[in-house]
């Protein structure tokens, strides 16, 4: 008898624990992301020799995809002004390139406005009505100028731009502003920050999120080292920072993703400036005064890139590049980590390819998931295409 019942409580409680988990028994994290892997799709146009950072938005049966393209030579840097930006719409059903349409370069006249000499760097994309998409992305030329965030619309029933273009504002505590790196330096200063201003590397980072009917997003000057939780006006052309994490002062957090929890609390896992460097993590009950960040023992082994933190269907989905390297190439190990109150974590996806896995962003559409991601097979740094693909289908 007692036999009995220590089976059935063995049963029971393997039944809990079972029912606990967000995977199947004998889930296979390599292989579900192989599966991934095989059904990417290049998205960028042929002549692209270097690509990075993209962005999208999702409407109907149409992908929008930004990023960063040159087209004279492989990866990418700030100080390089043939970077520029262009959007590829991507049939969802056939996954077919139906377009690639340039965003803006350097020197070009728009309507009411040319742009200064510099590259066009780390563009963000939203639908902010039914018809408009809007385009942001930063154009900057280190150590000769402030940079500036701008902003462009596209017209979805005439699929195309419009002729002009606008600057983004940003709003703090001293007031409003043109979106340029040195009023959000100074307002770092006002919480205690002593590292030098940078004249360049604002960008809005993260993707967009819906909290209480209002946008938020984070903000990044990567070579500053300063990050911030901004939410975007009923207009969609000021970033209002609610608050700015970069705390212990001596560590340098960068790119960071930010969520809520199911508590209420923000959380943001933010990388650390550069080298094998694990990430971050800090938390906030109100979005403006934030712990100083710590490593969390469920990211033992990440390494310096961009992370995610995403929440689909009732499931947070955080996504960490391993310091792990296959056949010795840069990036190539990202896990993707599911989880039902930001806590415990269990590993859906991992992505190990020669090719790197890097910036990748996830968007939920219509009950499926969807990627993009920087790819790449030339050149060390494997920032020359950009990737898109299903993720996986919401049950």
């Amino acid at each position: 008898m007692r036999t009995l019942l220590l089976s059935v409580s063995l049963l029971l409680f393997g039944s809990r624990l079972h029912a606990e988990s967000l995977l199947p028994p004998g889930h296979d994290p390599v292989e579900a992301g192989n599966q991934v892997l095989e059904r990417l799709v290049v998205v960028t146009a042929p002549q692209v020799r270097g690509a990075h950072d993209a962005e999208m938005a999702l409407v109907g049966d149409r992908a929008y995809i930004v990023a960063e393209v040159n087209d004279r030579r492989a990866g990418e840097s700030a100080g390089w002004p043939e970077i520029y930006v262009a959007m590829s719409v991507v049939n969802l059903n056939t996954l077919a390139v139906e377009e690639v349409i340039p965003v803006a370069r350097s020197e070009q006249e728009f309507a009411g406005e040319t742009l200064p000499a510099g590259a066009c760097f780390v563009p963000r994309i939203l639908q902010i009505d039914e018809n408009t998409l809007r385009c942001w992305f930063a154009s900057e030329a280190p150590g000769k100028r402030q940079a500036q965030v701008w902003y462009r619309d596209f017209d979805l029933d005439r699929n195309q731009f419009e002729p002009g273009i606008h600057r983004a504002k940003l709003r703090t505590t001293a007031g409003t502003f043109d979106m340029q790196p040195r009023y959000f330096h100074e307002d770092a200063v006002r919480t205690g920050f002593r590292h030098p201003a940078k004249d360049y590397g604002l960008y809005v980072f993260d993707s967009f999120k819906q909290f209480d009917g209002r946008t938020y997003v984070a903000l990044n000057n990567f070579p500053g080292a300063l990050n911030g939780l901004a939410v975007l006006n009923d207009r969609f052309d000021t970033f209002e920072v609610v608050g700015q994490y970069n705390r212990p002062f001596d560590r340098r957090m960068t790119e960071s993703a930010v969520n809520r929890l199911p508590d209420g609390t923000w959380m943001a896992i933010c990388r650390q400036g550069s080298g094998n460097r694990n990430y971050l993590f800090t938390t906030s009950e109100d979005g403006r005064t934030w712990t100083a960040a710590v490593e969390r023992d469920f990211v033992p082994n990440g390494t310096s890139s961009k992370p995610t933190f995403d929440r689909f269907g009732g499931t947070y989905y955080l996504g960490w590049q391993e310091k792990t390297q296959i056949d010795g190439v840069n990036r190539s190990v990202f896990n993707v980590d599911v989880s039902r109150d930001g806590s415990r974590w269990e590993r859906k996806y991992r992505f190990e390819t020669t090719k790197s896995f890097q910036y990748p962003s996830f968007q939920q559409h219509d009950g499926k998931i969807w990627v993009c991601v920087t790819q790449g097979d030339r050149h060390p740094s494997r920032k020359e295409r950009i990737m898109f693909g299903l993720l996986e289908t919401l049950p």
